[in-house]
């Protein structure tokens, strides 16, 4: 497999990135989605670097301070002076308002609701910082660097803690009416999938708790993903089970948006593996009526844990052709 800064460093030295491009550097940040990350990269040398380090609290305000702390750090590493920068990417794992730059929530830690996540880098380092949610950075990440690099229409699909999407179409993110778009995991799995009168999100099932309580329903306790990729009984049952989920759900994405490509990540799909990612495009075959069939690959990421950084640098040059 390629390192992912040897992806961006070659995709760099074949792409025109408008007058900015030999004037300085991009910033790419990950704000939590895999601790806390920032590539930088210099737009006339066509050279990538990036950090990298855990987070050490759940309050924002430590974060950000953290988080600011490793860009500043990077920089000096580098010999980058901050007035060099010329646009900042940030990555969240959760909802924000992209135009405003603002962090609606996050739904595994309290206090970022309405956060100024643009604002906070721009005071920082006085460069146009823009902000978007992971799985789009992440998307726009494969299309511009990686996977998706020799195609305009692609969607991505991250199965995590949450399970989130995100898509390009004609090379441009697609943030839809709300900036929600490619959020499928919100969606239902239908009547049929109700317990209790509540209706299940897909995200309920597919996401690593719900792989695991499904086990556990079955009669397989483990807090352990790979014990369930591993079991013959009911971890295959499981497996098995997620894999037609999203077989008709992809389905239902190539019907609808017409994809040359779609990409899965996320801890569920590194710990699957090539035979889940497979089987998944397989079983989404199998739901493609006939007529409508046309070779569709269903492929994994390959930028690894640098993926949201990498996504801010991908969002950051696409901003200098504005």
């Amino acid at each position: 497999m390629t390192d992912p800064q040897t992806l961006v460093t070659e995709r760099l030295a074949h792409n025109s990135w408008g007058l900015l491009a030999t004037q300085g550097y991009v910033l790419g940040v990950d704000v939590g989605g895999y601790g806390l990350r920032a590539t930088v990269v210099d737009l006339h040398n066509h050279t990538c670097f990036s950090a990298d380090t855990e987070m050490r609290s759940h309050d924002p305000q430590q974060i950000i301070q953290d988080t600011l702390a490793l860009c500043t750090t990077l920089l000096e590493d580098h010999a980058i002076a901050r007035e060099r920068l010329v646009r900042i990417g940030v990555g969240f794992g959760g909802p924000v308002d992209s135009e405003r730059g603002i962090v609606l929530l996050s739904p595994r830690m309290r206090g970022w609701e309405q956060f100024p996540l643009k604002e906070r880098f721009e005071d920082a380092f006085d460069a146009v910082t823009l902000v978007d949610n992971d799985a789009n950075l992440i998307a726009l990440a494969e299309v511009t660097f990686g996977v998706g690099r020799d195609f305009q229409h692609l969607f991505y699909l991250h199965l995590s803690s949450g399970v989130g999407g995100g898509l390009v179409l004609d090379g441009r993110l697609y943030h839809g009416a709300t900036s929600t778009a490619g959020e499928i995991g919100h969606t239902s799995l239908g009547p049929r999938a109700n317990r209790d009168d509540r209706i299940i999100s897909l995200e309920e099932r597919v996401s690593i708790s719900g792989i695991l309580n499904r086990a556990a329903e079955l009669g397989l306790q483990t807090d352990n993903l790979e014990t369930i990729f591993t079991d013959r009984g009911v971890g295959a049952q499981v497996v098995d089970e997620t894999v037609d989920m999203l077989g008709v759900r992809l389905a239902q994405i190539v019907g609808l948006l017409d994809p040359q490509t779609i990409v899965l990540g996320g801890i569920v799909t590194r710990i699957g593996g090539d035979a889940f990612v497979g089987a998944i495009g397989e079983r989404m075959r199998q739901y493609i009526q006939p007529q409508f069939a046309r070779p569709v690959q269903v492929v994994a990421s390959v930028l690894g844990t640098s993926c949201i950084a990498i996504g801010g640098v991908a969002l950051a040059l696409e901003s200098l052709h504005e």
